[in-house]
């Protein structure tokens, strides 16, 4: 069994939402790649993340703290993504800076 850990992001930090409400956040950290980190360290063999502002925008939000992350551990293991992404050009986006899954819901 794998297990991949997820981070959400919601304006920037890592966060769980209650039942899907944007409104009712529970915030785990305002540095995403050092829980990315964190999770590595942990063992992670892959991570999976979720911008959650680009999920109701319909438009990638947190493109910053991605890189942040994938700065951080894209090179040691697998990131894939999904929220916002909505169009080839996003897609582009975030291969060239180095995502290696994208998520397209």
């Amino acid at each position: 069994m794998l297990l991949i850990p997820a981070i959400d992001l919601k304006d920037g930090r890592c966060v769980r939402l209650k039942q899907g409400d944007m409104e009712q956040a529970t915030v785990f950290g305002d540095d995403p790649a050092a829980i990315a980190r964190e999770w590595l360290a942990k063992g992670a063999r892959r991570l999976h993340l979720v911008d959650l502002n680009g999920a109701f925008a319909g438009k990638p939000q947190n493109f910053s703290a991605v890189r942040s992350i994938l700065k951080a551990v894209g090179d040691d293991i697998p990131v894939q993504l999904g929220g916002g992404i909505r169009d080839l050009d996003t897609i582009e986006k975030y291969i060239d800076g180095g995502l290696r899954y994208v998520i397209i819901g």
